[in-house]
């Protein structure tokens, strides 16, 4: 009986996924850094003092979801690259820079959340952050579905670019998150951790062709 041999990446393109892999890595630990030790006399104080950093448990926990659900995507998409070009490499290095970036933002948020008249601010340059991702997101998969030759042969190309629409509607949902922030800054950053679980949990498959039955023995 033939058996069919899995597809494996070819050594430009696992590079390219490694190092992104340790670049999501770094994001997503420098979050914890942001996350200031309370010092106090007492027992009591100290609990005080754990409570008052509330903001930035609350943004750390949002954007560690929001980097670890970007990690899943991208590595999701690479598993059916098997070459890469270098338009792809500095697209690839585009979207790592707003991953990269995601601390800042984070911490801005956390820093300013309960002051009112910052905290809007704070909350949408969090979004225009979310909105680079989403743009720098789109624009990758829009170059790797133009012709499907960065796909190995398990990927349906036409099928493929007919998901843009829904791998691009993050470019409609971000900025509302950005115009939300200058009404409500902690619902703005409480509608970043829906849509990360929304993206969790809804993530675009990607085509494949139909796989051919087995050949009996």
């Amino acid at each position: 009986m033939a058996t069919e041999q899995p597809m494996t990446q070819t050594t430009d393109s696992a590079r390219v996924e490694a190092f992104s892999d340790g670049v999501f890595a770094i994001a997503i630990t420098l979050l914890v850094l942001d996350i200031k030790v309370p010092v106090a006399d007492g027992a009591r104080e100290l609990w005080h003092a754990l409570g008052a950093e509330w903001p930035a448990y609350c943004a750390y926990l949002v954007s560690f979801l929001v980097i670890g659900v970007m990690w899943v995507n991208h590595h999701t998409v690479f598993s059916y690259i098997a070459r890469v070009d270098r338009t792809l490499v500095f697209l690839n290095l585009l979207l790592l820079l707003v991953v990269a970036a995601l601390p800042f933002p984070t911490a801005l948020l956390a820093e300013n959340l309960r002051r009112p008249a910052a905290a809007h601010v704070a909350a949408a340059v969090y979004g225009a952050t979310m909105v680079a991702h989403a743009v720098t997101f789109v624009l990758f998969w829009l170059y790797v579905t133009r012709t499907g030759h960065c796909f190995d042969e398990r990927v349906d190309p036409v099928a493929a670019r007919a998901t843009r629409a829904r791998f691009g509607l993050g470019l409609l949902v971000y900025p509302v998150t950005v115009a939300v922030a200058f009404l409500s800054a902690p619902l703005a950053l409480a509608l970043h951790g829906v849509l990360a679980l929304y993206y969790a949990f809804n993530q675009t498959p990607i085509p494949t062709r139909e796989q051919p039955a087995p050949d009996p023995d």
